[in-house]
């Protein structure tokens, strides 16, 4: 294994960790729960960013930027919202910091230069945007209002985990609103529909699709849907969420309009997010004990070429004929490396690239350049084969695809593998114990059944799957009628 990776079968959570470091995707800081994200797993996360922002954009939705900052005022007036997030807030109190008299070149808070109204630092921006929004809607003529942000949050966690569960993370949060409570439906379904199929075309990552119970919801969320997706260790990960908001907000801000017929009436909201906790579903559904294993769509590099020489008169020839191929993968807008760097030796970069889950590798040595050939190895499968150089482009694109749909297969193989449907409670217990994944059971639809399977499992009801089928069952803890089935799972 490169650079004493813990394998998956000794630590899961070790093997996580490791890869996040050791592939040079983020690093530990010293500010408490916060990550430096690297620009390897930066150049990762424009990727999914301007794949994301593209389908926005295609959807009719416009980027803007709002404050970090949010009067305390304001984030009370939504009570759902705030006391949802009120124990994951970072508060801004004071504006200042002076000497302090009391220790040599140390500062303390100013106690004169208290603010006078605390400041929240954003969890999520419904407060400010729906103060905003407020002086932006009037008539019906200014609907929908399409808006998305890319932006930072602070939610302070106690257990954190990089990428996964950070104190501060990036995301995209879209807010919009609408003169109908079907065309706000419509609209978080339609981005719903968005995120899955940048998770599952993009991040090569099978998903389903349902909404959340009430226990579950978004605070302040009428609805809320999401994305959940399975992890190597049989854990679920929420993907991508979208909340149907009703009129909570604009009424909590007084946010109404005038419709066509002159009328007055609240307006209806949605919002939906992801982050770059997507990154870290990226690395756990896929890599192996090797090292990550990146879909091409969205890798930093998609190829990276590793020339084999004795000498600066061998590495000239086989500089010529690498740059003419680079040039020709980069018109077919293939992201593509030259590691001509003398300081390792072609092995060492082998493992390097293996580590950092490059899709494609080509060696290419003096031999090779004589027989018009290289050699071409695959992440995924770690096959290994010599090529021709005629035609060679062509062929990688064609091995990006594949790479990209057998990234996919596998995970879905895996997925469909750990959805188990169970009808007693020891099924239950003894699936989640020995198998994990996705439990498909009956729930009588109380919040007392619910929390109770939570306590003595950790399993929660990961979703309502979307166009579920409505049978009359048993409730697979409390004994009571069920109308249907849920997933069930232990998740991150």
């Amino acid at each position: 294994m490169s650079k004493e990776i813990t394998s998956r079968s000794t630590d899961y959570s070790q093997w996580y960790n490791d890869l996040v470091i050791k592939g040079g995707l983020a690093d530990y800081t010293d500010v408490r729960g916060c990550m430096v994200i690297k620009p390897y797993g930066f150049s990762l996360w424009e990727n999914m960013r301007d794949a994301l922002d593209k389908m926005f954009k295609d959807t009719g939705h416009v980027n803007a930027y709002f404050p970090l900052f949010v009067p305390k005022s304001l984030f009370e007036a939504e009570e759902k919202n705030a006391e949802g997030f009120a124990k994951e807030c970072a508060v801004v109190t004071h504006y200042r910091l002076k000497a302090d008299p009391s220790k040599k070149g140390a500062l303390m808070v100013d106690p004169e230069a208290k603010l006078e109204e605390e400041l929240v630092v954003r969890p999520t921006s419904e407060a400010i945007i729906w103060k905003t929004y407020k002086n932006w809607i009037q008539s019906y003529r200014d609907l929908p209002l399409l808006i998305n942000q890319w932006a930072n949050v602070v939610r302070w966690e106690m257990r954190t985990r990089l990428f996964l569960r950070t104190a501060e993370f990036l995301w995209q949060e879209g807010h919009t609103a609408h003169a109908t409570a079907q065309e706000a439906v419509a609209e978080a379904v339609q981005m719903l529909n968005v995120y899955a199929d940048f998770v599952e075309n993009w991040m090569a990552l099978p998903v389903i699709k349902g909404v959340k119970t009430e226990n579950e919801r978004f605070a302040g969320a009428v609805d809320t849907y999401c994305i959940e997706a399975l992890m190597q260790d049989g854990k679920a990960l929420q993907a991508g969420t979208s909340h149907f908001l009703g009129q909570n907000f604009a009424k909590a801000f007084d946010v109404k309009f005038s419709d066509k017929d002159n009328k007055l009436d609240y307006v209806w909201a949605t919002s939906w997010g992801v982050s770059t906790r997507l990154i870290g579903a990226l690395v756990m559904a896929h890599s192996d004990d090797d090292g990550l294993i990146l879909p091409p769509k969205i890798a930093p590099h998609q190829v990276v070429i590793v020339p084999i020489y004795k000498g600066e008169e061998q590495k000239a020839k086989i500089d010529v004929k690498v740059l003419e191929l680079v040039k020709q993968l980069k018109a077919l807008g293939i992201r593509v490396k030259y590691d001509d760097n003398d300081n390792a030796r072609p092995g060492w970069k082998f493992a390097e690239y293996e580590l950092k889950g490059v899709p494609v590798r080509i060696a290419l040595g003096l031999r090779d350049l004589e027989n018009n050939t290289v050699e071409l190895a695959r992440r995924d499968t770690r096959e290994k084969q010599s090529v021709s150089m005629d035609g060679l482009p062509e062929r990688i694109v064609q091995l990006l695809a594949d790479i990209q749909q057998a990234i996919y297969n596998k995970a879905q193989a895996y997925r469909d593998e750990h959805i188990t449907t169970v009808n007693t409670w020891d099924e239950f217990v003894s699936t989640l114990n020995e198998k994990g994944g996705f439990i498909s059971a009956f729930w009588d639809g109380t919040a007392e059944t619910e929390d109770a399977i939570k306590e003595k499992t950790k399993a929660t009801i990961r979703c309502i799957p979307l166009n579920n089928a409505q049978e009359e069952g048993v409730c697979v803890f409390s004994g009571k009628p069920a109308k249907q089935r849920v997933l069930f799972a232990q998740a991150y």
